[in-house]
């Protein structure tokens, strides 16, 4: 619905237009008009809980629309960068952090001044427990402190992945409790973070934009919004909907690169080249999209969002045992590349124990310098607990940080790429197909490669040193 467009609604919450009225929120109570004004003037000051892979390029992308934008953060690190006019994303230079500052964004780690922002948009991460489960801490801590300031009048959106029902409920219940109502006094809304870090076609503001307002005002509201800063809002009647969509999304890849890396196994035994059976499948120009295997599952969606489906479906008495499945394909790629690993060394009559192994790349997919959740970390811990000698190098994060799952791996440097220092190795392996490496370079001065990601696939020379995994 075009916000500017006149509108009418009807007993039934449905919102049709209606060409007569003059002025498009005269069916607005009035802190919904009062609030669609500033939006349309771009006078709003959004709030961004969450300055990471998502919330960060939101915060660009409404500062660079002429928004006011102020961003929180639970990190005093990421916050005083920011207000230096640093970056730690790598796609987000520090050119266009100085420029937002200017704009007038500022960052800050004080909750109290969540009072200020007109629209708040929650960013924060939803990670799995040890058992699998949904960890809706940072989303819980996130609206309680929401809740403290809450005034008549803002917005409050969750973009964070979870599973349906959590912004009905879970947020709802919080932010009511002090009785103010929603769709008057304040207004809710779920809207699926879509990013692709490292992909240059998309950003932002030309993805289309999944809304779902928890009522019609609501989700008017919020789409007026987003309007002004993306190509394209997908209204939806729920916030379930617009929850399940993100979930449907990210389920739909994992079960089809759970396929490939599966008749990635078969094929391998079978000496058939899956890479070349996917290039072939995929000339067919109707039913059929490629789909890549890997070491892995890596970033912050793949690997957890199916996750929430299958635990609400327990919660409705049903299994989706197709989900399940995938998972355990997916996660076991990466005992299954140690294992090449293992026979290649093998081969050359090396034991993995003492030998030294180089990974190339850490980042969970190419171009990016985002490590969360990557196979990488799966690798490094399976390989030391074999007794190898292992480093890595990758152009894109030169210290590993300490991650959630890995606590008891030691703080490692990226290695310098050099002739020298493939020569030394007894393994390179490559993990990440980042565009910066050089292959023909790489293949000439290594002794072994194992290539998980086909990145060697142009390469002429050397190719007995190559074996893919």
């Amino acid at each position: 619905m075009n916000p500017h467009a006149p509108t009418k609604l009807h007993p039934e919450g449905r919102v049709e237009p209606a060409e007569s009225q003059a002025d498009p929120t005269v069916h607005l109570p009035a802190p919904a008009r009062r609030l669609w004004e500033r939006i349309r003037q771009r006078q709003a000051c959004v709030g961004i809980i969450g300055l990471g892979y998502v919330g960060l390029p939101l915060a660009k992308a409404f500062s660079q629309a002429g928004f006011p934008v102020l961003g929180f953060d639970i990190d005093p690190a990421k916050v005083e960068k920011l207000q230096r006019g640093e970056s730690y994303i790598g796609h987000i230079p520090p050119a266009t952090v100085r420029e937002m500052l200017v704009r007038g964004f500022s960052a800050t780690s004080d909750f109290h001044r969540l009072g200020e922002a007109d629209a708040i948009l929650i960013c924060v991460p939803t990670p799995l427990t040890e058992a699998r489960e949904p960890d809706l801490t940072y989303v819980v801590n996130s609206v309680q402190a929401v809740a403290q300031t809450l005034r008549p009048g803002q917005l409050v959106v969750l973009e964070s992945t979870t599973y349906p029902r959590t912004t009905r409920d879970v947020v709802l219940p919080l932010l009511a409790q002090r009785g103010q109502t929603v769709g008057v006094d304040f207004f809710l809304a779920y809207s699926p973070e879509r990013e692709d870090p490292g992909n240059a076609r998309y950003s932002t503001t030309s993805i289309p934009k999944v809304v779902g307002g928890i009522d019609p005002v609501s989700g008017e509201v919020a789409a007026a919004l987003y309007r002004q800063v993306v190509v394209e809002v997908v209204p939806v009647s729920t916030p379930e909907v617009a929850e399940a969509c993100k979930i449907l999304e990210n389920t739909y890849r994992a079960v089809n690169i759970a396929l490939v890396n599966e008749l990635k196994v078969l094929y391998d035994r079978m000496g058939i080249d899956v890479w070349e059976v996917i290039d072939a499948a995929r000339t067919k120009p109707f039913g059929f999209q490629a789909f890549y295997p890997g070491p892995g599952l890596g970033g912050h969606c793949i690997p957890i969002d199916p996750f929430y489906l299958t635990w609400i479906a327990r919660k409705y008495g049903l299994s989706t045992r197709f989900i399940e499945l995938a998972g355990e394909v997916n996660t076991a790629m990466p005992a299954y590349v140690v294992s090449k690993v293992t026979d290649a060394l093998n081969e050359r009559r090396k034991p993995v124990k003492g030998s030294r192994i180089l990974l190339l790349g850490m980042a969970y997919k190419k171009d990016v310098d985002d490590p969360r959740e990557s196979p990488g970390f799966e690798l490094l811990d399976l390989l030391l607990k074999k007794g190898a000698v292992v480093q890595y190098n990758d152009p894109h994060i030169p210290v590993l940080p300490r991650m959630r799952h890995w606590p008891h791996l030691q703080p490692l440097q990226s290695l310098p790429l050099t002739a020298d220092t493939l020569a030394s190795q007894d393994c390179v392996l490559i993990v990440t197909d980042h565009s910066a490496y050089d292959y023909p370079w790489i293949v000439q001065h290594s002794r072994l490669i194992v290539d998980t990601r086909n990145a060697t696939r142009y390469v002429r020379e050397g190719r007995e040193k190559i074996v893919k995994a």
